[in-house]
């Protein structure tokens, strides 16, 4: 897969995207990663990439011919229309299915907006994919691409040393994930359950299984809407809800 994330700070989402396993993943061949310098393709000879926003207001916005014309080039250069994500608060939030769909690509472009914005006729010419990951706001579009950028990297073949490090995880099946514990089997008078050092597969599994039921009750429990549940889940999730009427 191809990823190319087109910001005003290349070397800011450069150098976190060559640090621990997707810098590795880049250097391997897994993912090819690219930071494009927006200014670069401005016309503008003080390299000026905004501009006041027409009507009045605080700030400045990104004006359209350099996103336009960078974008325009990359898809000369790979000779097709990559996917284009623009990050934006405005759009639908980031989930962990669409994670999983974005994986399935061979070309995404990541836009990175600044300022107040960008000027809505480049939005209404390239019709981007309009991604959010939460309801609140940045300086900037690079910390919304950068995640983008991980969690779909993450999810190539060869990236993690196995696929299970990606499919126990908190939202890849609709489930939060189970507790996790390492060394020492003590700590501060805390111990690890039993069931962990009991060498038991079966028996480590299905308390995994349960402790991840349990959690996204208490915790998200919209998110059991899209789980895929056994009769086995089913019951003993009917019997934790008892127990919290209970209670």
């Amino acid at each position: 897969m191809r990823i190319d994330i087109l910001t005003l700070f290349p070397q800011m989402c450069d150098t976190v995207m060559s640090e621990s396993i997707i810098g590795r993943a880049r250097q391997a061949g897994k993912v090819e990663i690219n930071c494009i310098d927006i200014r670069n393709y401005t016309v503008d000879k003080h390299r000026r990439v905004d501009d006041k926003p027409y009507g009045g207001g605080m700030g400045m916005v990104m004006t359209p011919q350099p996103i336009y014309d960078c974008f325009s080039a990359l898809c000369d250069e790979i000779g097709e229309k990559p996917h284009l994500i623009y990050l934006t608060p405005q759009g639908k939030t980031l989930t962990q299915q669409r994670v999983k769909e974005l994986a399935k690509l061979d070309n995404i472009a990541l836009l990175c907006g600044h300022y107040e914005g960008i000027d809505e006729r480049v939005i209404e010419a390239l019709e981007p994919e309009e991604i959010s990951v939460g309801d609140f706001v940045l300086t900037g579009g690079e910390l919304p691409a950068l995640i983008v950028a991980d969690s779909v990297s993450r999810m190539l073949p060869g990236v993690l040393s196995d696929d299970e490090c990606f499919e126990e995880e908190s939202h890849f099946n609709s489930l939060l994930e189970y507790p996790q514990y390492t060394h020492p089997s003590e700590w501060n008078g805390r111990t690890v359950p039993d069931v962990l050092l009991s060498g038991h597969h079966a028996k480590v599994d299905e308390w995994r299984r349960e402790k991840s039921l349990e959690r996204t009750l208490k915790r998200r429990p919209d998110m059991l809407e899209n789980a895929q549940l056994t009769d086995k889940d089913k019951a003993f999730l009917s019997n934790l809800k008892k127990e919290q009427s209970n209670m």
